[in-house]
Parts: C-alpha cells; sequence; structure tokens
C-alpha cells in the first residue's frame, strides 16, 4: 500500500458532525473544523474538488458547499455516488459521536440521530460494503475515524440502536483497506472543545502536513500518530488509545496500540459488563431454556414483565438491569446460577463481578 496514486485518480468521503437533531446536549465542537482541513490538505496534495464529497453539520457557518451528514444523505453517497466513480485512492474520514453496541459493531451516529431513533451508520457494515464488489476500483482505502468506542450500556440508553446493515456486494479480493481508530474498545476519543478539535484528528491532520502526495504508506502514518497521542497520554490529556485495523488481500489483523515501554494494559471494564461477561462463562446461560429456568428460579417480580430477547448478551444485560433496580436482588441472580451449576471457579468469578455492582459484600455475610 505504498504505491504513488494520482491525485485525480483519488476520491475521499469526509464527514464531520458537530450538531445532532438529539439537541444541544449532542453538540460537539470540532469534527467539522476537522474534516475542513483533512480537506484541505487533500487539496493541497492537488486532489480534485469535485473528487471530495463534503458531509458536514457544523455548529457555524463552515463556508465552503457541502452536503449534509443525515443517514440518508451518507448511504446515498455511499452505495450510490462513491461506485459510480472511477478511481485508485479512497479516503474515509469520520469525525463525530460514536458508541460500541452489544454485538461490539461500532455505531457511528449521524447528524439526524434524535434520542428516541440514533439513526447510525454501523462502521464495520460499511466497510465490508466498500470491500465488495458494489465498490468497483479504489484497491487503496485508508480509514480515519475519530469517534468513542464507550459500552452502549455505559449511556443508559432508553431506546435500542436502529439496527441496518448495508447491502454489499460479491466477496472479492480486491481492496486494500488500513483503518485507523481514535480509540480502543471501551474508550472514549477526547475531544477539545475550546480548540474545536478531536486530539485524534488533530495527531492525524499534524502527521499529513508531512506528506507531500495523497496516499501516505497507512503504517507508517500510524505509527507517528501513535507516537504524538502517546506525548498527549504522557502529559495527561488523554487516556485513549489509537487502534489500527488491516484487510487486505494478504493480512486481517486489527492491532490495539499501547504506550511505547508499557505494558498492555486492557482499559478497566464498567462493573456491569465484568457481570455480563462473568455470567455468559457459564454455558447454561447461552441456552434460551436454560436462561428460563435461571429467572424462574429467582423467584422475584422484577423479571417477570422485562421484555426478553433470544440473544444471550442482550438478554443478560436486560436480566441484570432489571435485578439493579431492587438492593440484594443480584445476590438472588448469584444463588440461582450457583445453584444450577456449581462449577466453583465461575463461581469466584461472579462473585466478584457482584460484588462490584453492588458496591460491597453480600449483605449479612
Amino acid at each position: 500500500m505504498t504505491e504513488a496514486v494520482a491525485p485525480d485518480r483519488t476520491f475521499a468521503l469526509v464527514v464531520g458532525i458537530e450538531r445532532y437533531a438529539a439537541g444541544p446536549a449532542w453538540d460537539l465542537p470540532g469534527p467539522a473544523r476537522d474534516a475542513l482541513r483533512f480537506r484541505d490538505w487533500l487539496l493541497r496534495t492537488g486532489v480534485p474538488d469535485r473528487n471530495v464529497l463534503l458531509c458536514l453539520d457544523p455548529l457555524g457557518d463552515p463556508g465552503v458547499p457541502h452536503h449534509p451528514a443525515d443517514h440518508d444523505t451518507l448511504r446515498r453517497l455511499l452505495l450510490s455516488r462513491l461506485p459510480a466513480a472511477e478511481g485508485e485512492m479512497l479516503w474515509v474520514w469520520w469525525g463525530g459521536h460514536g458508541v460500541l453496541d452489544l454485538d461490539e459493531r461500532l455505531r457511528l451516529f449521524c447528524a439526524d440521530a434524535t434520542v428516541p431513533d440514533k439513526r447510525n451508520i454501523d462502521l464495520e457494515s460499511m466497510r465490508r460494503t466498500l470491500a465488495s464488489d458494489a465498490l468497483p476500483g479504489f484497491g487503496r482505502q485508508t480509514w480515519i475515524v475519530d469517534a468513542c468506542q464507550t459500552f452502549e450500556e455505559q449511556h443508559g440508553f432508553r431506546h435500542t440502536l436502529p439496527a441496518e446493515t448495508l447491502p454489499a456486494g460479491a466477496r472479492v479480493q480486491a481492496h486494500d483497506q488500513a483503518l485507523l481508530l481514535a480509540a480502543t474498545r471501551g474508550q472514549r476519543a477526547a475531544n477539545d472543545p475550546g480548540r474545536r478539535t478531536g486530539l485524534f484528528s488533530e495527531c492525524v491532520l499534524d502527521a499529513l502536513d508531512g506528506w507531500p502526495g495523497p496516499a501516505p504508506d497507512p503504517e507508517a502514518l500510524f505509527r507517528d500518530v501513535r507516537e504524538r497521542l502517546e506525548r498527549l497520554r504522557a502529559a495527561g490529556r488523554t487516556e485513549q488509545l489509537p487502534e489500527l485495523r488491516i484487510h487486505t488481500r494478504g493480512r486481517t489483523e486489527h492491532v490495539p496500540q499501547h504506550a511505547r515501554g508499557a505494558a498492555v494494559v486492557p482499559p478497566p471494564r464498567p462493573p456491569m459488563d465484568q457481570l455480563v461477561t462473568a455470567l455468559l462463562g457459564y454455558p447454561l446461560m447461552l441456552d434460551p431454556e436454560e436462561r428460563q429456568t435461571v429467572v424462574a428460579e429467582l423467584g422475584t417480580k422484577s423479571v417477570q414483565r422485562m421484555r426478553r430477547n433470544p440473544k444471550p448478551r442482550t438478554d443478560v444485560i436486560g436480566i441484570v438491569r432489571a435485578l439493579s433496580e431492587r438492593p440484594g436482588e443480584l445476590w438472588l441472580l448469584y444463588d440461582a446460577v450457583t445453584l444450577l451449576d456449581d462449577d466453583e471457579e465461575r463461581a469466584a468469578v461472579l462473585e466478584a463481578a457482584v460484588r462490584a455492582c453492588t458496591g460491597g459484600p453480600r449483605p449479612g455475610a
């Protein structure tokens, strides 16, 4: 992925969302400004303005023509406009809010996301679409995604996320994709609202200033960005660890990066995530009938009327949330599960997770 590409054969989908239909509480100063700075870099390298699909929802007047960044517009550009183009190199730049859903997929919220209808693009679905024969040409793709990967359940959403996978063509081995992500699993991507920039975006843009052409080697670019973020981590400005995902004809690799010379320490998991993971460590919790046996064993009204889900993780999260509303009921869940499966090692992990969720030992213990 290091060969030169002619600027007029380079295209870009550039998204920067600062304002959402959900209201001012979702405002995020910076992504539109970062997107414009990235566009300026592309133009300086010789990429024609007509090849840059700029999608913004800014908090102020950006001063340049642009497409809106709503779900329908982004979907149309991905499925119709890009496949109609003829090129070799594709950039995908996305700055805005994101969340890691219950199925471990990064969802990128669109500008028309509301509180009850959080319209979004599934990053992995978008990647697969642009890796299929639905997109002729564009054998080289570099993606820059400055968005959080915090867990969906941390946000206390009252409404589930709408799920949609984009249509893809036949699988082919014609595209080399490199995805540079601002943060790894469970982490927040830091934003500086005063300076109106994402810290990851700023590192990428500063690194790109040293590249004369529109197609830098993505792994070399990532090394540069990682070193810049390490300095910010050392200064206490962020905790995020960038991530590189490579999908090429002979290689598929996800590489969460860590500070140079430091041990790889995964980010701490929220107590609920610890408990859900401990419960899913029990084979019986993966079977819907056995999960129902556990629920029946609880003998509490908290879960009798809750909406059930056939997906094990989603259903377990619902059970945990329902029981968390009443003091002590998570310990009833511990009793029911360990009664049906008396494995001591799993019980110790489960007990520690329940303690983390309840904030202390079992009452009366």
